[in-house]
Order: C-alpha cells, then sequence, then structure tokens
C-alpha cells in the first residue's frame, strides 16, 4: 500500500512538472506584437521599422509613428548618433513634458548600425511595458528603397550629428497631437473601436481646424503692390 501511495505521488509529481514546462514561454522566440501593461495598447513593430525606413527625418518619423500607435499617449521621438556607424532612434512617452528621455519613459529603441560599404542592420527593442521584445535584425543595403533619413548614411558626405540630437519639442507635440486626431477621424474603422481597458479612439467629428498648405502659406504667386488686377468675364 505504501509503494502503491509512492508510485502515485511520483506521477502526479512529474506530471505537475510536465505541465509547468509545456506552460513555460520560450526565451528565444519572439512577438511582432506587444502590449502594454497599463493600457493594453498594441504596437506593430514591422510597422515601426518600416516607419523608419521610410522616414524623411525625424519629423516625419514621429509622425509615421504616432500613427501606427493606438493608445491614447503621444510618443515622443529623440534620435542621436552615438558614433560615425551607429545611430539610435528612442521613442518616449515625456510624462513630464522636459523633452529629455528618462528610463522610465522609453518604450523602444532602434538602432541602426553601418557594417559595411553601402550595408547596414537595424534592431528594435522595446523597454517598458514593452520589455522584453527584441526584433529580429533587419538588413538594409544602399540599393532600397528608402527615406532620406536611412539613405543619408549612405552618402560620402553625411556627418553624424553628436552635440545636437533631435528631441520632439513642446511645440511639435502639440502639432502631432492635432495632426493625429484628424487622422483617427479620418479612419474610424481603424480607431473607433474600443479597447481591452473600454476606451475608444477617434470615431468623433472631424477637426475643424484650418489645413496647412505643405507647399507654403500661400496659394499661387504674390501680386505685386498696385497692379491691376484682370477680371473674366
Amino acid at each position: 500500500m505504501i509503494r502503491r501511495t509512492k508510485r502515485l505521488a511520483s506521477l502526479l509529481a512529474l506530471a505537475l512538472a510536465a505541465s509547468a514546462a509545456a506552460c513555460t514561454p520560450d526565451p528565444s522566440r519572439t512577438e511582432r506584437w506587444a502590449t502594454t501593461e497599463n493600457t493594453n495598447v498594441k504596437i506593430d513593430w514591422d510597422k515601426v521599422q518600416e516607419a523608419y525606413k521610410q522616414a524623411d527625418g525625424p519629423a516625419d518619423l514621429e509622425r509615421r509613428v504616432n500613427e501606427i500607435y493606438e493608445g491614447s499617449e503621444l510618443i515622443s521621438i529623440a534620435v542621436a548618433d552615438v558614433d560615425e556607424k551607429t545611430q539610435v532612434v528612442t521613442g518616449f512617452f515625456d510624462k513630464d513634458g522636459d523633452g529629455k528621455v528618462a528610463d522610465a519613459e522609453k518604450i523602444f529603441t532602434v538602432q541602426r548600425e553601418v557594417t559595411g560599404e553601402g550595408q547596414a542592420q537595424v534592431q528594435t527593442v522595446g523597454y517598458g511595458p514593452y520589455a522584453g521584445y527584441h526584433s529580429p535584425m533587419l538588413s538594409i543595403m544602399s540599393g532600397m528603397m528608402l527615406g532620406s533619413m536611412m539613405s543619408n548614411m549612405f552618402a560620402p558626405t553625411y556627418v553624424p550629428v553628436y552635440r545636437q540630437p533631435y528631441v520632439t519639442s513642446a511645440g511639435r507635440r502639440g502639432e502631432l497631437s492635432a495632426h493625429r486626431a484628424g487622422y483617427r477621424a479620418a479612419n474610424p474603422s481603424r480607431f473607433s473601436k474600443p479597447s481591452r481597458t473600454g476606451r475608444s479612439y477617434g470615431g468623433g467629428a472631424p477637426s475643424r481646424s484650418p489645413i496647412r498648405s505643405r507647399g507654403g502659406s500661400r496659394f499661387g504667386l504674390r501680386r505685386a503692390a498696385g497692379a491691376p488686377v484682370l477680371l473674366l468675364a
């Protein structure tokens, strides 16, 4: 009877150990999506890396990233060249509005490193609520279709920026917030659905703020003072 009891106990222990091993996540596996602990908002990392590849500059990158992110927070961007070959882009929630990257505010970094003549590699790493995410290494070639932010690094005249790295300013944050509100209103099927927290994004009335022309402040040519005005019948 005692032997039978010990045997049953051993079998039960083995079953529990096997169950625990099956439930343990594989540390070598990387997920394309990551979810925040506090807002349950996902980021599509493939789109973040694509935004970096296609961006014409830091301002264009932060616009693209905030169009991708579906949470209520605004993502600020810091861009700095570490040396002649390495650039680090940091996405962060600038909670105190000081325009500086604090460790507690970091949500991701995109690191670009030149590995040879006309070759580079890019990797994205998550922090804070996205900690644990490491993207596969993305290979970049000079012949690929790239935005100027990436293609400039292959130019012989490229000079790394050490002293004045780019950081999203307070004024720029206001512009980004207004742009994202309009973008979400224009894409209600993507942003009007509620999140897991019960909040809904977008779906409201379109912004009535005037649209700023990207081609300049005026439409057409400036007319000289005193010049006659021609009226067509």
